[in-house]
């Protein structure tokens, strides 16, 4: 079974988000710490008018109980997961944390954005999250 394609004002607020985090890299570069980068990140955003809540915080729960709280480093305008980071490559952990962020918050849409490479258009850089 494949993924539906996501509605276009959603796929347009992806193209957003991603420009914003190239002009960040644009300006800043690689080498800095990954908060430095999510201080940078939040002002392109509010620059761009980009709503967004920065370390969301989401609970995880197992039947009817919560066993344990995570941040999402930015829900971008309460349908958009964005998990930063300043590795060397993005994992599957960070794979499996955002896909259990989007669970946990009921959406299908997120972005792994790495600010640790040498241009952020490569697959190192940007990596898009669907659930169905």
């Amino acid at each position: 079974m494949g993924f539906q394609p996501l509605p276009t004002d959603l796929e347009d607020l992806i193209h957003r988000v991603i420009g914003a985090a190239i002009e960040v890299h644009r300006v800043l570069g690689p080498g800095h710490l990954e908060a430095h980068y999510g201080n940078a990140f939040a002002i392109e955003l509010g620059l761009r008018g980009i709503q967004f809540s920065r370390e969301a915080s989401v609970q995880l729960e197992y039947k009817g109980h919560v066993v344990g709280q995570g941040k999402i480093d930015f829900f971008v305008e309460d349908r958009l997961a964005v998990e930063l980071k300043a590795v060397q490559a993005i994992n599957d952990v960070h794979l499996a944390q955002t896909i259990s962020y989007l669970r946990i918050v009921d959406q299908r849409a997120g972005l792994i954005l790495n600010f640790h490479v040498p241009a952020m258009n490569s697959k190192d850089a940007i990596r898009r999250v669907l659930v169905n």
